[in-house]
């Protein structure tokens, strides 16, 4: 195995939104996402209870996919992978 092939869904970008309510992680998302290349996977943290909703929605009306969804305990981790 190569090191480009070791993990496919290693972010290459973080985001650290626990503590912020709604609508800002999904804006944060959204500006974290138009800077990352087609096929980048950013991992987005948030404990917002509205997050897993409005991120899998944005996720999915955007083109983009939620590679997954892990609860954290204090929050959740997000790893969404950047579409066209």
């Amino acid at each position: 195995m190569t090191p480009s092939d070791a993990s496919s869904d290693a972010p290459e970008e973080s985001l650290d939104c626990v503590g912020l309510l709604c609508p800002e992680p999904l804006f944060q998302t959204r500006e974290a996402l138009d800077a990352l290349e087609e096929g980048d996977v950013l991992e987005v943290l948030a404990d917002d209870p509205a997050a897993e909703e409005d991120l899998t929605r944005f996720v999915k009306r955007t083109g983009h996919e939620m590679v997954s969804i892990e609860d954290e305990g204090d929050y959740k981790r997000f790893l969404i992978r950047k579409g066209q």
